[in-house]
């Protein structure tokens, strides 16, 4: 059985026990009918842990077996990650000339062929889940428990390229922001120079610009950094999501592409691979969360959050493509909320609420440390423009400070207003879009 069968098993058991339909528990879990059918069946996995949390305490589940539910979800979401990693490429061997010989015919003297090296599975714990972070929910502790008991994977592969191009960790993955070759995210701030915003800039989040857009690569998320000049080590590390869905299902996208030339809208988890195939880039608003861990054994002050508005281009005439017919719930996340057509985009904390019960709004500083890790959730809107914006983190440790870029793979995130355009949605029963 494999890992995502065996978490599967594990929800439909809780399910039955409880004696819960689909639609009753998709209310209480805030997510749709169908997608809850196909966590049961194994054929998707919740993007994160909240969903996993909250789908325990709704059947009732003992700690133990909430305990044993997530070790479930981490092994089965690590998994899926190592399946859908580039696979190590084999360099070929050239063929020996052949050696004349005077009887016999001339012998080929072939080279075995190398044999690639195995993908190492990507580090388990790096799902650190929202529920850990600002919002305060209680799955948190249990999640913490489990990855200081772990600990990381023998030979877990940093995601992304080399330090010195810039280009940073995968979308949803653990990025230790340290120097030196090989690091999936940020090194110090002295290795890379701040990239030049502007205007020309435009669509270098995952478009060449109104037209003939190609959405960036799904999994190419990351922190890199903004300070030039010498500076410390930075001592954390962190895992950007980009394509972050309200309540799990509630999100748009914009896409060039004509309905019947578009798939079936995807589950969260699987939504960059979706939008850079359609060439789609966020509708009207977009939500990134930014989870943050110390490397060290002190702790780190968070001092700030940034907005850099790179470039304002008028909105691409693209149809608004609705990933969910409706859905939501009790659950508002607390966030930093920023309006992206203001002259001078700010970060404002924004309470939230979980079923009535207020979630404080976020506040720097915040401390970080190996320990107590921190989440946060920035939502950017627009009516007006078609923005690349990014963030910039102003950080204090133990060895000095520094500035943290929060970006796409560094490149300028992307978000469009849809204000006019054409909606469709995805009616399941007729198997197409329509509007």
């Amino acid at each position: 059985m494999s890992e995502a069968e065996h978490f599967a098993r594990l929800l439909r058991e809780l399910k039955e026990r409880a004696g819960l339909s689909y639609g009753a528990l998709a209310r209480r879990l805030h997510t749709s009918t169908s997608t809850l059918h196909r966590y049961c069946n194994g054929e998707a996995l919740p993007a994160e842990f909240a969903v996993v949390d909250r789908f325990a305490r709704a059947c009732g589940a003992t700690q133990g077996e909430a305990v044993d539910l997530h070790r479930a979800w981490l092994l089965a979401d690590a998994r899926r990650r190592a399946g859908t990693a580039a696979q190590p490429v084999p360099v070929p061997v050239p063929v020996a000339e052949p050696v004349p010989v005077p009887e016999p015919e001339p012998t080929v003297v072939v080279a075995p062929e190398p044999v690639p090296e195995p993908v190492a599975r990507g580090a388990w714990y790096r799902r650190r889940a929202a529920v850990v972070a600002a919002a305060g929910v209680t799955a948190g502790a249990v999640a913490v428990a489990l990855l200081a008991a772990a600990g990381p994977e023998q030979g877990a592969p940093h995601a992304g390229g080399r330090t010195d191009t810039g280009k940073g960790a995968s979308a949803g993955t653990s990025a230790p922001v340290s120097p030196g070759a090989g690091s999936a995210s940020a090194p110090a701030a002295t290795d890379v120079p701040e990239p030049t915003s502007s205007a020309g800039s435009a669509g270098s989040s995952g478009s060449s610009g109104p037209t003939g857009a190609t959405a960036p690569a799904p999994g190419r998320t990351s922190v890199s950094p903004s300070a030039p000049g010498r500076a410390p080590a930075v001592p954390l590390k962190a895992a950007v999501r980009s394509h972050v869905w309200a309540a799990g299902c509630d999100h748009a996208y914009l896409s060039e592409r004509a309905p019947g030339s578009v798939s079936p809208p995807p589950v969260e988890a699987d939504a960059p691979a979706w939008a850079s195939a359609q060439g789609a880039v966020h509708a009207g608003s977009q939500i990134v969360e930014v989870t943050l861990h110390g490397t060290g054994e002190g702790a780190v002050v968070l001092e700030d959050l940034e907005v850099r508005v790179a470039a304002r281009r008028k909105p691409p005439a693209w149809n608004v493509y609705q990933m969910s017919q409706g859905c939501g719930g009790g659950l508002t996340p607390a966030a930093f909320a920023v309006d992206l057509d203001a002259p001078r985009p700010l970060a404002r904390p924004v309470a939230g609420n979980d079923g009535g019960d207020p979630l404080p709004a976020p506040a720097f500083p915040l401390r970080v440390s190996a320990s107590e890790p921190v989440v946060l959730r920035v939502e950017a809107a627009t009516t007006g423009c078609d923005c690349d914006w990014s963030l910039d983190l102003r950080w204090t440790g133990p060895s000095g400070s520094g500035t943290l870029r929060i970006d796409d793979g560094g490149r300028p995130l992307r978000t469009s207003a849809a204000t006019g355009r054409p909606v469709y949605g995805y009616a399941l029963e007729q198997g197409r879009w329509a509007r």
